[in-house]
This record gives structure tokens, sequence and C-alpha cells, in this order.
């Protein structure tokens, strides 16, 4: 696969992109927003193509078949720059996949986006509605997609792992961005996590068992 990974420039983006150029049969391209991202990735070799969720990213697209979005506006943005990046951002990404027929779309969501809103932290219920609202809008199509729910993001050394589980009021936790990035890469030709939403912890299991375990 000729995967475009989607905010290659953040913290889980650049593990995601480094772990498919480096243990991967598939080849990785960094979309990125501004052009002094580029280098990073491309002195490793790495393809980068520049892009902005709140413009025409279509370009993008052209020559690949996969997406990986990882993108988010952030904790230090408003609510208008949530909506147009973790919601309408994602949903233009969803469209163009559609459009182009792409084969895969991996979505980086968030732990706790399908609660009831009431449930919501109030200083993080912009953040939640649009990552709840991009979530069932990708849902409707028919890519073969699955959306990862990480709980508190930390940036711990990798465990090696994880926990997808069942939901329960009493179930939180945090896990590594390494494990996330690994997770995702590792799920990319998993049959068994198409058409899936899955909240991810750390836990009790392997990596690859967690994975074959999905049902």
């Amino acid at each position: 696969m000729k995967i475009l990974v989607i905010g290659a420039n953040g913290k889980i983006g650049q593990k995601i992109v480094n772990k498919i150029h480096s243990n991967s049969p598939h080849d990785a391209i960094a979309m990125v927003r501004e052009e002094s991202q580029q280098d990073q990735f491309e002195k490793k070799g790495i393809k980068t193509v520049l892009g902005d969720l709140e413009k025409d990213f279509s370009h993008a697209y052209e020559g690949n078949n996969a997406v990986v979005f990882t993108a988010g506006s952030g904790g230090h943005t408003g609510d208008d720059k949530t909506k147009a990046i973790d919601q309408q951002g994602a949903i233009k990404a969803i469209d163009l996949a559609v459009q182009h027929k792409y084969i895969r779309f991996m979505m980086v969501s968030a732990f706790g986006a399908d609660f009831n809103p009431s449930d919501w932290p109030e200083n993080m219920a912009a953040y939640y509605n649009a990552k709840s609202a991009a979530d069932d809008y990708l849902q409707q199509t028919g890519l073969n997609y699955t959306i990862f729910k990480p709980g508190l993001l930390t940036d711990d050394e990798p465990k090696g792992k994880v926990d997808f589980g069942e939901r329960t009021d009493e179930r939180t936790g945090s896990i590594p961005r390494w494990d996330v990035a690994d997770v995702l890469v590792k799920s990319l030709e998993a049959e068994n996590t198409y058409r899936k939403s899955l909240e991810l912890l750390s836990g009790p299991y392997r990596i690859e068992e967690a994975i074959e375990n999905v049902k």
C-alpha cells in the first residue's frame, strides 16, 4: 500500500511514518502543512506532500491508496480551529478516500468520543464532539476503516502490550504514543479489524495477540 499519513508532523504521526518506512513492506507519504516540516522525513528517504486540512488538499491523494488520519488541532487552539481540523478536515479526508476508492482508512480518534455528551468534560466538549462527528461519518462509508480510540497519551517508552477491551464505566487508562503507532502499523493488513472502532489502552496482551483477537 501507498499510505498517506495525514498529521505526519504530530507526535503519533511521526512515529507512524517512521515505523511504516523502516518496518513495513508499504510506502509512507508524509502529509505536512509547512515546507519546514519536510526535511525531517526527506533526509530519511520518506516522500512528503504539502497539504492543509483547511484548504484543498486533494492533490495529496494522487498515486496513493490508503490513509492514516492522525491530525489534530492541538490543545491550545479554540473551538473553531478544533472543528475545522478534527471534524471538517477529517470529513474532507474521508470523502477524498471514497472518491479515490482507497482500500484502507485508519483514524486516530479519542477514548470517550462515543460517550454520552453529558459525560464529556466541559473544557473538552468541542474536541470530543469533533472526534465523534468524524468517527460517525466514517462509519457510514463503505471504506475498510478502523477507528482507534487511545486513552491518555504519554511519551513513555513503549510497553509492547495493549488491551482493546470491552466498554465499562470503570475502564480508563493510558498508553504510550509509541504503542499507538505500533498498533496502527501492525493492523494495516489485519482484515479482522476492518470496520471496527477499538478503544486502546495499555494492557496485558502483546500487540500482535491483541490484534489477532479482535472479532
